[in-house]
C-alpha cells in the first residue's frame, strides 16, 4: 500500500494558505474563505510524496521524476559521462508529483546550476534556454546526468544534495516548484526501456538498464 506525506517545502505554503483562510473567515465569512482554502488543498496535493516501492537490481535505472516522456534524443558527447549516450526528457505537469528521486545508487561528483529564461517546460529547447540545475551521479559502472529545469510557472528549483552527497536509488535529492521539466543523460551502455509519450512515475517506472 502507498502511502502519501508532503514534504517539508510544502508547510510554509499550506500553512499560509490556511492561515488566510481562518482570517477570512473571522472577518468576512464562509465566503470569503473558500479560496484560500482550496489554495491549502491544492498546496497538500502538489507537494505530496507517495511512498514508493524502489525496483531492485543493480542494472535497472529508475525515473527520477513522474511525467510524460516528450521525447527521446542522441547526445554526441558529455562532458560528465565522457562519452555519446541518450537524454530521457519528461514533461512534469501541474498536477504531477514534483519531487525528483535518484536514478541510481551512487555518490554525486557534479553540480552545476545555470541562470536563463523561464519559457513553458513543454517548448522545444528548454533545456539550453531556461534556469536549470544538473547533478552528476556515479555508481561503479555508470555515470548519468539529471536535470532540474524551469518553466514558466517554475521560479524555484530545490536541491537537497550537493557535491559528495551518497545518494540511493529512489531516494529524494530535489523538487521543482510549479510545473516543470527534467532530463535524464544516460551513456550508451543503457538500453532504454521506455518510448515516447509513455507515462512515468518517479522511483517507481524503469527508464532503463545497463547492457554492458
Amino acid at each position: 500500500m502507498f502511502k502519501t506525506t508532503v514534504v517539508r517545502d510544502g508547510y510554509k505554503f499550506i500553512g499560509s494558505a490556511l492561515f488566510l483562510a481562518i482570517l477570512a473567515y473571522h472577518f468576512y465569512g464562509y465566503s470569503m474563505a473558500i479560496i484560500p482554502s482550496v489554495f491549502a488543498g491544492y498546496f497538500t496535493y502538489f507537494f505530496r510524496n507517495p511512498k514508493r516501492e524502489v525496483p531492485q537490481g543493480e542494472n535497472v535505472i529508475i525515473s527520477p521524476a513522474d511525467g510524460t516522456v516528450k521525447n527521446i534524443e542522441y547526445v554526441p558527447y558529455d562532458e560528465f559521462i565522457g562519452g555519446a549516450g541518450n537524454k530521457i526528457i519528461i514533461f512534469m505537469s501541474i498536477f504531477d508529483v514534483h519531487i525528483n528521486r535518484s536514478p541510481i545508487d551512487g555518490q554525486v561528483k557534479y553540480e552545476q546550476y545555470i541562470c536563463g529564461r523561464f519559457r513553458p517546460a513543454y517548448k522545444d529547447g528548454v533545456g539550453c534556454e531556461n534556469e536549470r540545475h544538473m547533478i552528476g551521479i556515479e555508481a561503479e559502472n555508470l555515470k548519468i546526468v539529471v536535470t532540474q529545469i524551469a518553466g514558466i510557472l517554475a521560479k524555484r528549483i530545490v536541491s537537497w544534495v550537493t557535491i559528495g552527497d551518497e545518494v540511493s536509488k529512489g531516494e529524494l535529492f530535489g523538487m521543482i516548484k510549479f510545473g516543470s521539466c527534467v532530463e535524464v543523460t544516460l551513456p550508451e551502455n543503457v538500453n532504454i526501456c521506455l518510448k515516447k509519450g509513455e507515462k512515468l512515475k518517479g522511483g517507481l517506472s524503469i527508464i532503463g538498464k545497463i547492457t554492458t
